[in-house]
């Protein structure tokens, strides 16, 4: 039985990543100024920048569905089922929309995982599904596997300007203001669900600390099992904050000796509309042990 592993490009999977993996992405449309573009395929992480930056009307949208069923319907013809892994549904409606289109016309063949992820924790759940395929897994221990740990990850994401966070309607304008003259920088989470305020900080410096400290406590509670096992990952992600992105994965390495490092890729799109450049963020993640 041979399973394809599908996911979209808000697991920052970029296409020539997923032919070297062997799974399938799917670009995100996005729209800016009412015009659409498809995520690395007809827009570049430094054109979606430099146009968020110029105060272009920027937003993501949901992939159309029918160029999903047709390739659905394509892989079809070389594997036997479909694991489509998309962005958690407490982020986007994309994952009910598939799932609906899935159970009406694939019934037993296709089956879209509600995972809950996003990013980096996503980018694993994709390497984890097709290291169990390869491994002979079924597509329904695939999908049992992904369901079972959908919420074991956790990240945590610095904030460097509150800009778009105002724009997004998620503050204020007054909120946004004093913080801006605070130079407060907000630490959010996303637990699965939706990004959510963790702390608030002023410096770079706190903001790392307070990230770390956070993984800290969830290794010791949530992920303490799952640490002992040996099973568990870090990771970074950032919004155009290469340089950052890399003195930081050497404090997380000092920070946790014996943990296993993963990936250091630039945000999803989906979530960098909403939060700007120059984010830092920190994810702990669960994997599949490959045999």
């Amino acid at each position: 039985m041979k399973t394809a592993i599908v996911t979209d490009s808000n697991s920052g999977i970029t296409q020539a990543l997923a032919k070297e993996m062997g799974v399938y992405v799917v670009p995100m449309p996005v729209l800016i100024d009412g015009e659409q573009y498809y995520e690395d395929i007809s827009l570049t992480q430094e054109e979606f920048y430099d146009r968020l930056k110029s105060d272009a009307q920027v937003s993501t949208s949901q992939p159309n569905p029918y160029d999903v069923e047709e390739l659905w319907t394509k892989l079809l013809k070389d594997y036997n089922k479909i694991i489509h892994i998309p962005m958690s549904s407490g982020l986007s409606e994309t994952c009910r929309t598939l799932s609906h289109l899935a159970e009406s016309k694939y019934p037993g063949k296709v089956y879209v995982i509600d995972n809950q992820r996003i990013s980096i924790t996503m980018r694993q759940s994709v390497a984890d599904a097709k290291n169990m395929a390869d491994d002979g897994k079924t597509a329904e221990e695939i999908r049992d596997w992904l369901t079972a740990t959908k919420m074991q990850s956790s990240i945590y994401i610095m904030v460097d300007t509150l800009k778009y966070l105002k724009k997004g309607g998620r503050l204020t304008p007054a909120v946004a203001a004093i913080g801006t003259l605070l130079k407060i920088k907000p630490v959010l989470q996303i637990q699965g669900e939706k990004l959510d305020q963790f702390k608030k900080v002023r410096k770079l410096a706190d903001a790392k600390t307070v990230m770390i400290d956070a993984v800290k406590a969830d290794f010791e509670t949530r992920f303490k099992s799952l640490l002992e096992e040996g099973r568990m990952t870090l990771s970074i992600a950032h919004t155009q904050n290469y340089a950052e992105a890399e003195i930081f994965k050497e404090e997380i390495q000092a920070a946790f000796p014996g943990v296993e490092f993963t990936f250091v890729d630039p945000l999803s799109l989906s979530v960098s509309c909403h939060i700007g450049p120059g984010a830092l963020a920190i994810a702990a993640c669960v994997k599949y042990l490959k045999k």
